[in-house]
């Protein structure tokens, strides 16, 4: 869909972030330029990697830590899998460019953190943002965007993995470098502008469809960013993790 150019004053307003640690003011990101036509993958003839699960840390959900424990290879290709209330998306994580980031996401998933959290900022034709532990709670809905596991960490900024088109995996954060944690935020279309500021360190490779059926949340314009009204926001039910040598 078309959209109207944005304004250097609203791209300013809305550089808020994309996640925080907790006590961190919510973050989000630069309002969506008018969206690019996405690359088309180059085919390849490669047979296909064989995907195994990797066992779970934990039995139940863990939603603290003091630091994150190292728990990939990135050698390895990993996979994730999230189960939405739309459905399933599959993403590809970049192990080898961008292995704070995976290792941080694999050992979260490992200890069930995503499980129950929602997607509480979906800007059509922009970005769809989770991975807040308070949004598994309604009644802090008050908060959501400003919750993370109890650490953070610097970025890895590749200038190999940018947002050129829709589907891409990336870590949220605030102003600060060192602030990432648990939020991520996926694209719905080519973003660019964000390429060289945010931790790119996914992309998916099936259910982009689901993706794209992610519920709106929030609308930006002239004004700013404002909420819509009376919509409830998908869970993100469960992540499970797959590796292959």
């Amino acid at each position: 869909m078309t959209r109207a150019p944005v304004t250097t004053t609203l791209l300013t307003a809305l550089l808020v972030g994309l996640a925080a640690a907790q006590s961190t003011p919510a973050q989000s990101t630069p309002a969506p330029p008018p969206p690019a036509t996405p690359s088309t993958p180059a085919t390849s003839t490669a047979p296909a990697p064989t995907f195994t699960p990797v066992p779970f840390l934990s039995r139940e959900p863990v939603h603290t830590f003091k630091e994150m424990a190292w728990v990939i290879d990135p050698t390895k290709t990993y996979r994730a899998v999230l189960t939405t209330s739309q459905g399933d998306i599959t993403v590809e994580l970049a192990a080898k460019a961008a292995p704070k980031a995976v290792n941080n996401f694999v050992f979260l998933a490992l200890n069930h953190f995503y499980e129950g959290t929602r997607f509480h900022r979906v800007i059509d034709g922009f970005m769809a943002q989770g991975g807040d532990p308070l949004s598994a709670d309604a009644a802090q809905q008050a908060r959501w965007g400003t919750g993370g596991p109890g650490y953070g960490f610097y970025v890895e900024l590749d200038p190999a993995l940018t947002f050129k088109r829709s589907g891409v995996l990336a870590m949220a954060r605030s102003r600060s470098l060192y602030s990432q944690g648990s939020q991520f935020f996926l694209t719905l279309a080519p973003a660019d502008f964000l390429s060289g500021q945010y931790t790119v360190f996914g992309q998916v490779v099936a259910g982009q469809d689901i993706l794209a059926k992610l519920t709106r949340t929030a609308k930006s314009g002239a004004a700013g960013e404002t909420p819509i009204p009376g919509v409830v926001a998908d869970v993100l039910k469960a992540v499970q993790v797959l590796v292959s040598p």
